[in-house]
């Protein structure tokens, strides 16, 4: 038990670490650090299960700053307790390029750092996919191997976001009760007093939601710890709602919004000093008090080292498995499974919509990978993501392999996001493509950390048909491609469905989007071709030397391009089809292959049921395109595509108007 005056001085040193950081950078959120700082010390020198020296160890405890703004308490934390990457000096380069310690927590700029939080409410949606891997992993390995708790620090502004209540309501239903949010209750937020804007009975909501409750004094370290206790011990997940005084230990701005968002200043950094007896020049901890921390960094050392014999003495084929999943390695036999797939494909040649193609697809997958972790915000039976091999999870039963997570799209790409980071499991999930405005802020964060989740977006144009404009996206493919590190593919039948889906999970450091039909689809791929063609981003689908046309298309118009490719041909126009399944690969091929792809025909043309934006890097600013520059209309999905001419008969008045 660590003394009430060894307590204040501990967290002290949080305080003061963040708050010289801020003034030091002229820039950041002091208030959170020091109002948070008892909260911090209690959870990391009592409770938090976690080694410094083997940060990535897989069953430590999780803690999510969802807070982002505070990111100098997470910092300050790191560095006391003896992560290398946060030295003092990254400490006094708080928010200066280059530096470990960015503006708001980055995942992978530094171990400890669990997930990227800047937009309030994601690190909670985060947390709640933790817990749901951590609670699935448990029940694959047994609690000898994966058994830990995920806490989170949110503030007034998380808990106004409206994704944290997808994501509470949900880990609510789930029981998650390893699940700890310990609600940084200050009352302010950057406009004023928290009331200026809300008056949400939390606690009221929270149990709504059927979560346990409880309030203490965040600034009273007993209380802290008891909550805590009890919070572990409940067979829910736990609000601890603490209230604290934001900047405490300023004598003229603790309490106020002045100390969120601005630096105190030297003479209130002096008086907080003065009122807080912290003798310390800026940057320095006093060597009892960085002592007391490092010791506190050492507490879980045998815990992880007794881990790590339950490990070895595992069960061969169960440690392999751990350990091959935890390292994001697959299956060696995947590879195999899809070329077999790929062989009955040709030889079947079907011709299902992509979304059902992406079912079959996902059968062989599901087979190979036990990682994979399905499920859909309530349309699994229009996205087809649910397998033989995966069974629902419900709030007793986690065997399944299936998350129904209810109609919660912003909820459900964020915990997916968390799934991916705890690691050992693979999340995919289903939506409409339209939606994917909904998990959009998500998606970016998963580039932005270059993690290894699959969104399935379905009905993925103006074929979804009689939905009318309201279903159908014809901008989305464009604003997803517009996204960094994001593989957008859309595939134009069952093989290149297939290829796709190799391509998402081989792709450990960015998340993918699959966009899939609604409607039946030709086979277009009918020869089994050995190499995966899709990973080159765009490759000839129908070759022809010296075309005088080239027709560039993707998805459900590459039946058109080759039905128009077709017509061309049997007039004598030398024509060429070439299938572009993901923009973002084509980019990344040799300047070489992207040129002879693109050719010099007199004449490209692009077809997509969606906007031109992108396309010009195929055809030119003086190319043709076939497609949509308004939005959809309701109706019978084959009218819809004469209405606005998407059709062979289009392609080919219009490379016949080009060539007279």
């Amino acid at each position: 038990m660590i003394s009430r005056e060894k307590h204040d001085r501990m967290a002290n040193a949080i305080r003061f670490l963040s708050m010289d950081a801020v003034e030091k950078a002229n820039s950041g959120h002091p208030g959170l650090p020091m109002g948070a700082a008892d909260i911090a010390t209690v959870l990391f020198t009592r409770f938090l299960s976690f080694d410094p020296k083997n940060p990535a160890w897989p069953n430590r405890d999780r803690f999510v700053l969802s807070a982002g703004h505070g990111s100098m308490l997470l910092y300050s934390l790191l560095y006391l307790t003896g992560y290398e990457d946060i030295s003092i000096e990254e400490i006094k380069n708080f928010r200066q390029l280059g530096a470990r310690t960015a503006g708001h927590p980055e995942y992978g700029h530094a171990a400890g750092i669990e997930t990227t939080t800047g937009p309030l409410g994601q690190g909670i949606a985060n947390a709640v996919g933790m817990a749901i891997a951590e609670r699935k992993l448990r029940d694959e390995f047994g609690s000898d191997l994966m058994e830990h708790y995920t806490y989170v620090l949110a503030g007034d502004g998380c808990l106004m976001e409206g994704i944290s209540q997808e994501a509470i309501s949900l880990a609510g239903h789930l029981k998650l009760n390893k699940l700890i949010v310990f609600w940084d209750d200050n009352n302010i937020s950057i406009d004023g007093p928290i009331s200026i804007a809300d008056s949400t009975d939390q606690h009221a909501r929270f149990r709504a939601s059927n979560w346990n409750t409880i309030a203490v004094d965040g600034h009273d370290p007993d209380a802290i710890a008891a909550a805590i206790e009890q919070a572990q011990k409940s067979d829910k997940p736990t609000m601890i709602a603490c209230k604290t005084t934001i900047g405490f230990g300023a004598p003229n701005k603790a309490g106020t919004h002045k100390v969120h968002g601005s630096p105190l200043g030297a003479e209130e950094i002096a008086a907080t000093r003065k009122a807080l007896g912290w003798e310390a020049e800026a940057f320095v901890v006093p060597s009892d008090v960085l002592d007391a921390w490092r010791l506190a960094g050492l507490r879980s050392t045998k815990t992880r080292k007794d881990w790590e014999q339950r490990l070895d003495k595992s069960d061969a084929e169960k440690k392999a498995q751990f350990v091959r999943r935890f390292s994001g390695e697959l299956e060696g036999r995947l590879s195999s499974a899809i070329d077999d797939y790929k062989k009955k494909l040709a030889e079947t040649k079907p011709s299902p919509a992509t979304r059902k193609a992406s079912e079959d697809a996902l059968e062989v997958i599901n087979g190979v990978l036990a990682e994979t972790i399905g499920g859909s915000a309530d349309l699994t039976g229009s996205n087809n993501t649910k397998t033989s091999q995966t069974k629902s999870i419900t709030p007793d039963d986690f065997s399944g392999r299936y998350i129904h997570w209810g109609v919660r799209e912003h909820g459900m790409a964020a915990a997916m996001n968390g799934m991916a980071l705890h690691g050992g499991v693979i999340p995919y999930s289903g939506g409409f493509l339209i939606f994917s405005d909904y998990c959009r802020p998500s998606i970016r964060l998963a580039a932005l950390m270059g993690i290894r989740v699959i969104h399935v977006l379905t009905h993925d144009s103006i074929g979804l048909g009689e939905d009318g404009p309201t279903h159908q996206p014809v901008e989305h493919m464009a604003a997803l491609r517009a996204i960094p590190n994001l593989l957008m593919f859309r595939p134009a039948d069952a093989t290149e469905t297939a290829e796709c889906w190799q391509l998402a999970l081989e792709s450990h450091n960015r998340p993918s989007g699959i966009a899939l039909t609604r409607q039946n689809l030709m086979a277009v791929r009918t020869e089994y071709e050995e190499e995966n063609l899709c990973a080159r981003g765009a490759y000839d689908l129908i070759s022809a030397s010296d075309a005088k046309v080239t027709i560039f298309a993707t998805g459900s118009e590459i039946e058109i391009a080759v039905k128009a490719c077709q017509a061309l041909t049997a007039k004598g126009i030398s024509t060429r089809v070439v299938s572009v399944p993901c923009f973002e690969l084509f980019a990344e091929q040799s300047e070489d292959y992207q040129q002879a792809i693109i050719g010099n025909s007199p004449v490209k043309i692009a077809v997509e049921a969606g906007i031109r934006q992108g396309w010009d890097h195929f055809i030119g600013s003086d190319g043709t395109f076939i497609g949509m520059s308004s939005f959809g209309a309701s109706g019978p999905y084959k009218e819809l595509y004469k209405h606005f001419g998407i059709t062979p008969e289009a392609v080919v008045a219009a490379a016949e108007a080009k060539l007279s």
